[in-house]
């Protein structure tokens, strides 16, 4: 490790899918050592070295489950300060047809997690949580206190789930783990560098890779799907922040944690301002020069109108906001597909 075998060591665990591997270029930035445990389900090897070309230089990184106790252990011959727990699988649709699978890795892993880290006596835990917990609100904009309604999906159960868990394990650790739960609204974007970026596999099912996929003439024009929603423009409204702005809001969570030891919390991470389906695709036209070609198309179910964050809370407590525009999420998001597009990925 050289250099940096005293810097704090940040247990990532899906430190190679699409936060996570900008959350550890943040904790690099910030001082931190991450150590990657990733078993590549949902990921792609080839984001380690995007990640090695940023840094210009390896990350630790481990092929394993996180839920897996035994093959963790030699990751903790040397201290973990904290662990960010992003591990998990995360496709409603999936959810809905192999429930049983998203129970056992989603919630079964987080257990197992959590038992491993007080286990080691790890002091902090940063979890990925979501917007989803929140079901269908009509709290506008959506803060922390608001109800958590029925989950729409499997997969929006096990993160109101595993919040439960850790909230209970919280209390059982008696001061010892302290643990930030945060709920992400959109992520969206990738690194100005285009080395990293969303890499879904098969069609992705969120708006903004399949638009840039769209204008790459490899998927076909995009739905929108339904325009007589109660909103301005008659489509649905998302809360689109860049993923380097949602990395840097785990490393403030880390922070916090570290100057509050043993406390628990819940903070939302967004921008506080809705954007329809018609305003990301005028945006992207704007950033990029380049024409969305879509079609408009009947309402899908399960879709609701509008949810936005307010963050206020965590730029109280955490010091963090947004920074980025929505132009400059879609114009690095269209970057990064014209890098995948050469083949350089």
């Amino acid at each position: 490790m050289g250099e940096f075998e005293n810097h704090p060591r940040i247990l990532v665990t899906g430190g190679a899918g699409f936060i996570g591997s900008h959350t550890v270029i943040a904790l690099v930035e910030a001082g931190y050592e991450p150590v990657i445990v990733d078993d590549l389900r949902n990921s792609r090897a080839k984001v380690l070295s995007g990640l090695e070309r940023i840094l210009g230089r390896t990350v630790e990184f481990h092929n394993i489950d996180c839920g897996d106790g035994a093959a963790m252990s030699s990751i903790f011959d040397r201290p973990v300060h904290g662990a960010i727990h992003f591990a998990a699988d995360k496709a409603v649709g999936e959810s809905v047809a192999d429930p049983e699978k998203y129970f056992s890795n989603n919630i079964g892993a987080t257990s197992n997690l959590t038992r491993i880290l007080k286990d080691h006596k790890v002091p902090h835990l940063v979890f990925s949580s979501s917007c989803t917990v929140y079901g269908d609100t009509e709290i506008l904009p959506v803060n922390e206190g608001a109800p958590i309604q029925p989950a729409a999906s499997p997969y929006g159960y096990t993160k109101q789930a595993c919040e439960q868990l850790l909230q209970y394990s919280h209390a059982a650790s008696e001061g010892q783990l302290g643990i930030t739960l945060l709920r992400y609204f959109n992520p969206i974007g990738a690194h100005p560098s285009a080395e990293i970026g969303e890499l879904p596999l098969g069609t992705p099912a969120n708006l903004v890779p399949f638009l840039t996929q769209s204008v790459a003439g490899i998927r076909p024009a995009l739905t929108v799907f339904g325009e007589d929603y109660p909103t301005p423009d008659g489509t649905c409204i998302r809360d689109y922040l860049h993923v380097c702005d949602l990395a840097e809001a785990h490393v403030a969570a880390l922070q916090w944690l570290e100057a509050h030891p043993g406390a628990m919390d819940i903070f939302n991470l967004g921008t506080g301002e809705g954007s329809s389906v018609k305003e990301v695709i005028t945006a992207f036209e704007a950033a990029t020069g380049r024409s969305v070609p879509h079609r408009m198309g009947a309402r899908r179910a399960g879709d609701v109108t509008a949810i936005y964050a307010d963050a206020s809370k965590a730029e109280r407590m955490l010091g963090w906001r947004t920074r980025r525009s929505l132009q400059e999420c879609l114009a690095d998001a269209w970057r990064w597909q014209e890098k995948l597009a050469r083949g350089n990925q």
